[in-house]
């Protein structure tokens, strides 16, 4: 009898321990890359690449797990996306947060001018626009041949100056002193710069310079960016100073230099219709970088594209094309949405989410967590093998004769 019983309960584990986990609670494979369409690229000399901080797999899909690729992802049903030289790029609509598409949306790459828009997000809130100050030699320590304003050790501008020098001419002398004015240093500034990015849920975006200039370990992606970029459209003098098409950088008479002319560099203002602005970038890391945004019938989108060649068709002409894409979608297309600042932590989860529970690894492991509805079988599991070996055990007991010892 006690053989019998032994067997039943010995049946009766492996049938729960092999028992087949429903299909729901099984990790799906992961779904296959969809290529983006690729406009072809001449052939480049670049710097090499920087390795990139490793993968958070939450991170990846902060907006929607279907951003979570590095390939392209659009709406069901949705036309085809012009073909680009961008390695990464993102369409997003500014009032809603909808993702409209976007090709390998939480990429790693290089920014270049483009962080500027971070630099933007960080301090316009802080600075007067009327405050006049000083430029310092510390000012001017940007990289020789940069793209600069022109700005005069011992000059004395305003920061609406500053602020439409660094988003007309892109100036990296604006972006050191606007950094420096705003925390005290640049690199102060960069630190608080990197505390809003991650306010913003742009947890990808790491910055080392106020103005994009490279540096190591300075990265950002598409989805980064239109979180960024959604921050600053919605400043309504950023837009002001985004579109303004010229302005004067005033003349230093303490200095007898006199005052000179500067433009907007982006193209897409004097020639998309509706455009509400946007920034440009390239080094030869970064290659060229863009941001841009646009509103059509009372629908204002947003496109970001990282890693583009100028050639056969220009950075913000890409863009115009990936806005022209995105406006002729149904309003209510979608493949996910820009976050909310403060919405997700440094994980991915949501930042009001209870912490999750750590499971002790098991002797002589390595410590690392298995999939949850593994360690929910398996806790499962053990705790129906227990009560099983206890039941055997009380009936041994109960049919056990009496005066009989165990060796």
């Amino acid at each position: 009898m006690r053989a019998r019983v032994l067997a039943a309960a010995t049946v009766a584990v492996l049938l729960i321990t092999a028992t087949p986990v429903p299909a729901d609670a099984v990790p799906s494979a992961l779904p296959a890359v969809v290529p983006c369409p690729r406009l072809p690229t001449p052939t480049v000399t670049r710097p090499p690449r920087p390795v990139p901080p490793a993968a958070v797999p939450a991170q990846r899909a902060v907006g929607g797990e279907a951003l979570a690729t590095a390939g392209l992802v659009v709406p069901p049903g949705a036309p085809a996306p012009p073909p680009v030289t961008a390695g990464s790029w993102l369409v997003a609509d500014l009032d809603s947060g909808a993702v409209l598409g976007g090709c390998g949306p939480h990429e790693y790459a290089t920014p270049a001018s483009v962080q500027k828009l971070l630099l933007a997000a960080t301090m316009l809130p802080k600075l007067d626009p009327k405050q006049v100050a000083t430029v310092t030699r510390a000012d001017l320590d940007i990289e020789p041949g940069s793209s600069a304003v022109g700005l005069l050790v011992g000059g004395r501008y305003s920061v609406e100056t500053l602020w439409l020098g660094l988003l007309l001419q892109s100036g990296n002398d604006a972006a050191n002193m606007l950094a420096r004015l705003g925390a005290g240093s640049a690199q102060a500034g960069v630190r608080q710069m990197n505390a809003e990015a991650r306010r913003l849920g742009a947890w990808q975006t790491h910055a080392v310079t106020p103005s994009g200039l490279d540096g190591p370990g300075q990265f950002t992606s598409a989805y980064d960016l239109a979180l960024i970029a959604r921050v600053c459209f919605a400043d309504p003098t950023f837009r002001r100073y985004a579109l303004t098409e010229r302005t004067q950088i005033p003349a230093q008479p303490a200095l007898k230099k006199p005052g000179f002319q500067i433009q907007n560099e982006n193209p897409l203002i004097h020639n998309y219709p509706g455009a509400l602005g946007g920034k440009t970038g390239f080094t030869d890391l970064a290659r060229h970088t863009y941001v841009g945004a646009a509103e059509r019938d009372g629908r204002r989108l947003v496109v970001t594209l990282l890693g583009a060649e100028r050639r056969p068709v220009r950075a913000w002409e890409q863009g115009a094309r990936l806005l022209d894409w995105g406006f002729a979608l149904p309003r209510d297309a979608s493949v996910g949405r820009l976050v909310e600042p403060g919405e997700v932590t440094a994980e991915g989860l949501p930042a009001s989410a209870p912490p999750r529970a750590v499971r002790a690894p098991a002797a002589g492991g390595s410590g690392a967590g298995g999939p949850e509805w593994l360690g929910g079988a398996v806790v499962g599991g053990g705790a129906v093998l227990v009560g099983l070996v206890a039941a055997v055990l009380a009936l041994r007991r109960r049919r056990r004769p009496r005066g009989r010892r165990r060796a």
